[in-house]
């Protein structure tokens, strides 16, 4: 397999956390609620503060510098069947060694696995064929950064617990892997366009494509395991900035009806109002908040710095009712495990995604976004170009430079989708067996 040399990004990587963070470990707590979750009473010293964005714009500085080539385009399908013969034809000859648990590796120190660990990382293409011995060197570090990059961890060239647990993962479930993100793609009929936009849940990042190559990739959060994102094709058809959010009426039901059990200045305090049918204000102190149905009232945060999704939100119309959006907690983003929302996707340095998306309406600008965003006034700018886009659940794929990438599946729905797939295929296969006859 070709190698892909990183580097070039290496004191990038070194600094920040690999494109497509691995997922699987739970990442640092929470210290504010998910998306679509009612807010909790701020206390001090619970909320982190919001990055600057000149954070956010490193972020994706560095994720765009690791690579241009998309995860998802026309040729992905048939780039996974290529690493599936080779994999299968692999796993034949035996796949790889397995790393002992307790095996030590450090910098320039003779250890005991340090040949077996080179065998590993040149089965996969990690490291040139003719480094079989010696011990634990730079050339190594390298090959164990171009391994982690290729699984979503920090590339730092350490053989960290994550590391090691990926190293020894076997052939055979990377096999599975491939064979589940193959099943989506052949099931999924996705209209690409001269711009595109996918979010791959599994590695929680943006990518916006244009002329079959990445020129934005953005840190994301995604759905947490109980509340998944959903894989959809749609298209993004407006920007809206200073939105409001209208609280899906379960969280109506149950989270805002029990805060406002206990306090009954929280709507206000929140910024929220409270809506009758024909979306005219009530007053929340008349609503029965006690019962245990829901409220019928529509409640709705106004637009602002407290606003659930921040300043901008991108609306694409779905079966779901999910869209990509900003948010007042932007410090969450530098989080390595980012499966934290109720199924929409935040999104990091939003802003530039936006001026991106609005690059063929020339007024506006980054800079006429965010002066827009300044006035705290509504605006709903409708897409001129309606964009494509893509949420695609790929635990392994390979890109044009011949990179082959894994995720954790953190869903557990790889092996729900080959199960189901094999019963169809078997229940076919006996329905054949006993055609319908007529007499």
């Amino acid at each position: 397999m070709q190698r892909v040399t990183l580097a070039a990004v290496a004191s990038v990587l070194a600094a920040l956390p690999a494109f497509a963070q691995t997922a699987g470990a739970p990442g640092p707590a929470a210290a504010v609620p998910p998306h679509h979750a009612a807010p909790a009473v701020p206390q001090p010293g619970q909320v982190k503060p919001a990055a600057p964005a000149s954070v956010a714009e490193a972020r994706s500085v560095a994720a765009l510098a690791l690579s241009h080539e998309p995860i998802y385009d026309q040729g992905s399908a048939q780039r996974i069947r290529e690493v599936l013969k080779s994999y299968s034809d692999l796993a034949a000859r035996g796949g790889w060694p397995t790393i002992p648990a307790d095996a030590k590796f450090a910098l320039g120190v003779q250890g005991s696995s340090d040949d077996l660990l080179r065998k590993r990382l040149i089965i996969t293409g990690d490291l040139s064929a003719d480094k079989t011995t010696g011990a634990y060197d730079e050339v190594v570090a390298e090959a164990v950064k171009h391994f982690q990059a290729r699984h979503g961890l920090a590339a730092t060239g350490t053989l960290t617990p994550r590391t090691l647990a990926a190293l020894n993962v076997p052939v055979q479930k990377r096999i599975k892997q491939l064979e589940a993100s193959l099943e989506r793609l052949d099931q999924m009929d996705f209209q690409f366009g001269q711009r595109y936009v996918v979010v791959n849940i599994p590695a929680t990042f943006a990518e916006a494509v244009e002329d079959d190559k990445v020129v934005r990739r953005y840190r994301v959060i995604v759905g947490k395991t109980e509340k998944p994102s959903p894989t959809l094709t749609s298209e993004i058809t407006d920007v809206i900035l200073n939105p409001t959010w209208t609280v899906p009426s379960s969280i109506t039901k149950t989270e805002i009806a029990a805060h406002m059990r206990k306090d009954s200045t929280y709507l206000a305090r929140m910024h929220m109002d409270v809506l009758d049918a024909h979306d005219n204000p009530i007053d929340p102190h008349a609503v029965d908040w006690s019962g245990d149905h829901a409220p019928n009232v529509t409640v709705r945060q106004q637009s602002g710095a407290w606003n659930a999704l921040g300043a901008v939100k991108i609306d694409m119309p779905n079966a779901y009712s999910v869209y990509m959006h900003d948010t007042n907690q932007r410090s969450l983003f530098s989080d390595d495990y980012r499966f934290d929302s109720h199924g929409c996707s935040r999104v990091d340095n939003v802003r530039d995604l936006a001026a991106w998306l609005l690059k063929d309406q020339p007024q506006w600008t980054r800079a006429a976004i965010d002066a827009a965003i300044a006035t705290g006034q509504r605006q709903d700018i409708r897409m001129l170009k309606k964009v494509p886009v893509a949420w695609v659940y790929l635990t392994a794929w390979m890109t044009k430079d011949r990179t082959i990438q894994f995720r954790n599946d953190v869903y557990d729905q790889d092996q729900q989708l080959l199960e189901a797939t094999a019963e169809e295929a078997a229940f076919f296969n006996k329905a054949a067996e006993h055609p319908l006859t007529t007499q």
